[in-house]
C-alpha cells in the first residue's frame, strides 16, 4: 500500500496530510498562509520530519491550491502559482520544487479542481459523468470533472469570475476583484459580503438581506454553468456555503431564471438533489488532493 502526500493550499491555510488511502489519512496539519517561502518551507518540512519519525518514503504528493496557476508541461512556467490576486504569491514556484526536492511524483492542479475530483470520486459525485464544484468562500472558484478527467483547455476554469447583471439601485457595492470588479467573485465572495456589510459574514442574521441578494449572485452563475458544462450535479463548498439558508434559496433562484428552459427532470422536479452540499463535507479539498497523488503514483508505473 502506498504512502501518499497532499496538500490543499488556500488563501488563508494549507492544509497538509499524509494518507495510505482517502479513509485513512495517518497524519494531517494546518499551516497559515503567510509569505511562499515561510508557508512552503513549513510544508517541506512538515512532510520530511514526517517521513523521518515514520521512516518511511513518500510515494507521490497530491497538491490542489488555489490560482491561477500554469498546468501546461511545455510551459516554463508549469507548476507555478501565477497571476494571482492573493498578495506576495504572483508567480510563485510551487509544484516543481516539491519534486525536486522529494523526487517524487506529483499531482498538481486548481484547489478546486482537486476538491470537485475528490467529490467525483468518492462523494456527492460518485458514479456520475460531469461533476462541478463550486467554492464559495474568501473567493469563488469552480472545478469540472468530465469522464474521470478535469477540464483544462487553455487553462483551467476560473468560473469565479464570470460577469453579473447587478442591479445598482439595490447594490451599489463596487466589487472586490482586482481585474474585474463585477464578477461573481467581486459580488458574492466572502470578502464581498464582509466589505458591503460592514461586517463579517457570520455576524448576519440568517433572514439578512445578505443571502438573499447571494444566492441570486450565486444562481446567476450556476443558470451560466448549466447551460454551457450540462453537469450532471452541482456541488457548492467552502466557508460561506455554512449558512445552510442558502441553499433553499439558490435552488428556487436557479429555477426562477432558467424559466423552464432546461427541461431537465433533476431541475424541475428534483433540484434539492441536483445542487447540493459536499457529500465529503470540508474534506473535500484534502481528500481530492489524495486522489491527485494517487492518480500521479498511478501515471508512474
Amino acid at each position: 500500500m502506498g504512502l501518499y502526500g497532499a496538500v490543499e493550499a488556500g488563501g488563508t491555510k494549507f492544509v497538509c496530510a499524509v494518507a495510505s488511502g482517502p479513509e485513512e489519512i495517518l497524519s494531517q496539519v494546518s499551516l497559515p498562509t503567510e509569505t511562499p517561502a515561510k508557508t512552503l518551507g513549513a510544508v517541506m518540512a512538515y512532510f520530511r520530519d514526517l517521513q523521518q519519525k515514520t521512516g518511511k518514503r513518500l510515494d507521490a504528493l497530491g497538491i490542489g491550491t488555489f490560482g491561477p496557476i500554469d498546468l501546461d508541461k511545455k510551459s516554463s512556467m508549469y507548476g507555478y502559482i501565477t497571476a494571482t490576486p492573493k498578495p506576495g504569491w504572483v508567480n510563485t514556484e510551487f509544484a516543481t520544487i516539491f519534486e525536486k526536492r522529494f523526487k517524487v511524483p506529483v499531482g498538481f492542479d486548481t484547489d478546486v479542481n482537486g476538491a470537485a475530483y475528490g467529490e467525483y470520486l468518492w462523494g456527492a459525485g460518485r458514479g456520475l459523468d460531469v461533476v462541478l464544484y463550486l467554492t464559495v468562500g474568501t473567493g469563488i472558484g469552480g472545478g469540472l470533472y468530465v469522464n474521470g478527467k478535469p477540464l483544462h483547455g487553455l487553462m483551467h476554469p476560473e468560473m469565479g469570475h464570470v460577469l453579473m447583471q447587478q442591479d445598482k439601485s439595490v447594490d451599489a457595492f463596487e466589487g472586490t476583484c482586482p481585474f474585474h470588479k463585477g464578477c461573481m467573485e467581486g459580488l458574492a465572495s466572502g470578502k464581498a459580503v464582509d466589505l458591503r456589510w460592514k461586517c463579517h459574514a457570520s455576524e448576519l442574521a440568517d433572514d439578512h438581506a445578505a443571502w438573499d441578494m447571494e444566492a441570486g449572485y450565486l444562481a446567476q452563475g450556476l443558470m451560466n454553468y448549466i447551460l454551457t458544462v450540462s453537469p450532471q450535479k452541482i456541488i457548492i463548498g467552502g466557508g460561506l456555503m455554512h449558512k445552510k439558508q442558502l441553499y433553499p434559496l439558490i435552488r428556487a433562484k436557479v429555477k426562477t431564471l432558467l424559466n423552464g428552459y432546461v427541461q431537465a427532470r433533476a431541475i424541475l422536479d428534483d433540484i434539492d438533489n441536483y445542487i447540493v452540499s459536499p457529500g465529503l463535507g470540508t474534506n473535500s479539498g484534502i481528500i481530492g488532493a489524495i486522489g491527485l497523488a494517487m492518480a500521479a503514483a498511478e501515471r508512474k508505473t
